[in-house]
C-alpha cells in the first residue's frame, strides 16, 4: 500500500491506499484528542450505537461480503460475545479488529507496526470519526486532503501531458515526411486518411505488436486508443520510432522492411528504457 502523509493543526497523520481508496489514520485523527490514549478514544469511538449504526451502513453500501448487525436486538451470530450487551452501553466494548474479525468489515483496517502501524479507515469513516472528535479538526483535515488530492491531480496531469508531448514533437515532421513521400498529388481526403492510419500502424505494429484496431477488438471496454495505455517508456520509445520511420520514408524504404527494422529498434530501446531511471521518475 502507497502511504502518504499530511499534517493537520500540527499532527502527522499518515495516509495509505488500498485497492485505490484512501484510508486515513484514525490512531493519528485521535492524537488530537490524547497524545497517549489513542487506542482507547477509538474503543470510546465504537461503543457508540450512531458508530455502529454509520459503520453498517457503510459497509451494505460498499461491502457484499458483510456480515449485517440487527440493532434492535444485537444478536448477530458474529458478535455471540456481545449478544447482552448493546452499543452505547458502559458493558459494551469493541475493538477495530473485533469489528474487522467478526463481521468482514473493509472499511477498517488494522496494521501491526510501532511506525506506520494502527487503526486506519475509509476516508468517509474517518472523516466521521474526525467530527466525533473535533468538528473544527474534521474541517481542517478535510482541507488538507483535498490539498494533497490537488496536488496529486496536477502531478499526474503534468506527468501525463509530458509524456503524451513526447509523440507529439515529431508528428508534424512524421505527418509531413508522408505526405511529401507517400501520396500522391490530388489524392482523396478518403485515401490520405488510410495511408496515414496505415503508418501509425507500421508504429503500433512495431512496438506493441499490434494495429491499433486490433487493441480495439481486445480492449473494448476501454475508452481512448492504444497509446492512451501506454506506459512512458513505451511513448519514448514511440517518439524515437516516428524520427526514425520519417527518415526511412524520405529514403523510400520499402514499409514491410521499415516494419523490421523498427521492430528491431524497438526491442532494443524497451531494454534499455525500462532500466532508465529518469523514465521510472514519470511513472512513480
Amino acid at each position: 500500500m502507497t502511504k502518504q502523509k499530511i499534517t493537520v493543526k500540527g499532527i502527522q497523520i499518515i495516509l495509505v491506499q488500498k485497492n485505490r481508496e484512501d484510508y486515513i489514520s484514525l490512531t493519528d485523527i485521535a492524537k488530537h484528542k490524547s497524545l497517549k490514549n489513542s487506542d482507547d478514544i477509538i474503543k470510546n469511538w465504537l461503543r457508540n450505537k450512531t458508530t455502529i449504526e454509520f459503520l453498517t451502513l457503510w459497509e451494505k453500501l460498499n461491502n457484499t461480503q458483510f456480515k449485517g448487525v440487527e440493532f434492535h436486538t444485537f444478536k448477530p451470530v458474529e458478535f455471540d460475545g456481545f449478544k447482552n450487551h448493546k452499543p452505547g452501553t458502559k458493558e459494551f466494548s469493541l475493538t477495530p479488529s473485533q469489528w474487522i474479525s467478526r463481521t468482514n468489515a473493509i472499511g477498517i483496517i488494522s496494521k501491526p507496526g510501532r511506525y506506520g502501524g494502527g487503526t486506519f479507515a475509509h476516508k468517509d469513516i474517518a472523516f466521521e470519526f474526525a467530527s466525533w472528535i473535533s468538528p473544527e479538526f474534521k474541517l481542517y483535515l478535510i482541507k488538507e486532503f483535498q490539498r494533497l488530492k490537488e496536488n496529486e491531480n496536477n502531478s499526474l496531469k503534468l506527468n501525463w501531458d509530458l509524456k503524451r508531448n513526447l509523440t507529439k514533437i515529431n508528428y508534424k515532421i512524421h505527418t509531413d515526411s508522408i505526405k511529401n513521400n507517400l501520396i500522391p498529388e490530388k489524392i482523396s481526403t478518403v485515401a490520405s486518411s488510410g495511408i496515414y492510419a496505415n503508418e501509425a500502424d507500421i508504429l503500433n505494429k512495431a512496438l506493441f505488436g499490434m494495429t491499433a484496431k486490433e487493441w480495439n477488438k481486445s480492449n473494448p471496454d476501454k475508452k481512448g486508443n492504444i497509446r492512451d495505455f501506454a506506459l512512458a517508456s513505451q511513448l519514448v520509445c514511440l517518439s524515437n520510432l516516428e524520427s526514425l520511420n520519417a527518415e526511412f520514408i524520405r529514403q523510400k524504404i520499402p514499409q514491410s522492411e521499415r516494419l523490421l527494422i523498427l521492430n528491431e529498434i524497438a526491442i532494443i530501446q524497451m531494454k534499455s528504457l525500462t532500466q532508465n531511471t529518469v523514465i521510472k521518475k514519470l511513472t512513480s
